[in-house]
């Protein structure tokens, strides 16, 4: 980061490049407009860029960008009052896998299903989830980016997990 903010502001493209997808990726979890989460994406990028020069060399980039998309979507919600989470049909496999649902259902209904449990989850239990289980997130990076102790964020991960699980048990998916 050091190139770009001191010799080579071109060389931003290929931040953009890099992470673009991973960013859209991670906003359409709780955008779902396409046009408004590429709004939310391109605000992110114009933030990151305008303060790369508080940008801590020894903090991790990624974790940096994230906490500036987190952000930017949650200030998107709050403005227009929309909440929502798309879960994509091969992201089941990873969620299924990681909390051993061992569930022969129908994919569709428990990404259905999941989707409603996610929605029904306190904000504080659901940004955790969102990174951990669709962007693979470590706990570190997690408390990186929602700036919140590592031990904290396992609580919330454990508590997301139980929600979700009697959730899926009380709706007898």
């Amino acid at each position: 980061m050091a190139i770009i903010r001191e010799k080579d502001k071109e060389m931003y493209r290929e931040v953009i490049h890099r992470y673009e997808p991973k960013l859209d990726r991670y906003i359409r979890k709780f955008i779902l407009d396409a046009d408004e989460r590429a709004d939310v994406l391109q605000e992110t990028f114009i933030k990151a860029y305008r303060n790369l020069q508080g940008f801590d060399e020894e903090k991790k980039f990624s974790s940096w960008i994230y906490r500036i998309a987190h952000n930017e979507s949650l200030n998107h919600i709050k403005k227009y009052a929309k909440d929502g989470v798309s879960i994509e049909e091969h992201e089941i496999d990873v969620i299924d896998r990681q909390m051993n649902l061992g569930m022969a259902v129908d994919r569709t209904l428990l990404r259905e299903a999941f989707q409603h449990a996610l929605l029904e989850l306190k904000p504080k239990h659901r940004e955790p989830l969102i990174l951990f289980f669709f962007e693979e997130k470590t706990y570190e990076e997690i408390s990186d980016i929602l700036r919140l102790p590592k031990s904290t964020i396992g609580t919330l991960i454990s508590r997301g997990k139980t929600y979700i699980k009697k959730y899926l048990d009380t709706n007898h998916i």
